[in-house]
């Protein structure tokens, strides 16, 4: 156990899912909403959940699930919630007015040496920092891909005015809790992992738009080949084995690379119209909307043995 303290702002499935990630390292957490009756389903909610995925043989960390359940606490009080925290993870609703009322409030009651984190994938740090009348050096992006207690990637992303010690602090905290962090020099719109992620979207829409492939198809092109590599494997790295290193990848490739981006077109508009129909349907076809909650569970037990199996790899 530990006695440093970590706030988490927001009770949700993301604000629950850190408050679990914490609690396997043994932090005192004390978990923050508007309303008792939303902090009290959260804690039912996480305790179901720790021993659900102890009986998987799923739980982080050393602790069991009751001492892990411990060390969690709820507020409705904002002030007792950042008193003598060292680190702050906000997960409210991804609403720019809501965060920037929130990190002002935050500026005037938080320590001078509170990091203030935001789980936003939308926001760069700037637009709900840039306001506040002090503290605003504490504020990053912290954000984790879902579901975060399976995924263990997290970007860091600093505002222009982020002091370098309240990055690497986070990014300590991050690796001691089992996640892993990448960090990046400055922020930019979308970050690293949604720029990437809409790369592929933006060229599987026109892939469907212009009947080349169907819905199934163009995803079974991940799930079946590029995905079984990337698992392991980032594409550099992947370009790297796939030729006599990647200098000689490039050399050989590059040229290809570049003569069919050049047949990409413009960026699509993702709107309300024909193609957006037929993707829904067929998607619908693959999954329907009342076999969600089914898919989204075996989509988790994948991530939990794909991620047990990558550590023995390690």
């Amino acid at each position: 156990m530990k006695n440093e303290k970590i706030g988490i702002i927001g009770s949700g499935l993301i604000g629950r899912a850190w408050s679990m990630l914490f609690a396997s390292a043994g932090y005192q957490v004390m978990l923050y909403d508007i309303l008792p009756e939303q902090t009290t389903t959260a804690l039912e909610e996480v305790e179901k959940e720790l021993h659900a995925l102890h009986a998987k043989g799923a739980l982080r960390g050393t602790l069991g699930p009751v001492e892990q359940f411990k060390c969690i606490s709820v507020t409705i009080d904002i002030r007792e919630l950042v008193n003598n925290a060292i680190y702050l993870q906000e997960c409210i609703p991804e609403r720019i007015e809501m965060k920037r009322a929130l990190y002002t409030q935050l500026a005037e009651i938080v320590g001078p040496q509170t990091i203030m984190a935001s789980s936003t994938s939308t926001y760069m740090p700037s637009l709900f920092s840039e306001q506040m009348p002090k503290n605003r050096e504490n504020v990053v992006v912290a954000h984790p891909l879902n579901p975060p207690y399976y995924i263990p990637l997290v970007e860091i992303v600093p505002a222009p005015w982020t002091k370098p010690e309240a990055v690497t602090r986070t990014r300590q905290l991050m690796l001691e809790i089992g996640q892993k962090p990448v960090t990046l020099s400055r922020q930019i719109e979308g970050f690293a992992t949604n720029r990437i992620q809409y790369a592929i979207l933006n060229e599987v829409w026109r892939l469907v738009a212009d009947g080349v492939v169907s819905v199934a198809d163009v995803d079974r092109v991940v799930t079946e080949g590029l995905g079984l590599r990337y698992a392991l494997l980032g594409p550099l790295e992947t370009a790297h084995l796939n030729a006599d290193g990647v200098a000689d990848y490039f050399q050989r490739f590059g040229g290809e690379v570049y003569a069919v981006s050049q047949t990409y077109g413009p960026t699509p508009k993702m709107e309300p119209g024909e193609t957006l129909t037929k993707i829904a349907a067929e998607c619908e076809e693959m999954v329907s909307r009342e076999q969600l909650k089914v898919r989204r569970e075996q989509r988790d037990q994948f991530l939990r043995e794909l991620v047990a199996l990558k550590k023995q790899l390690e």
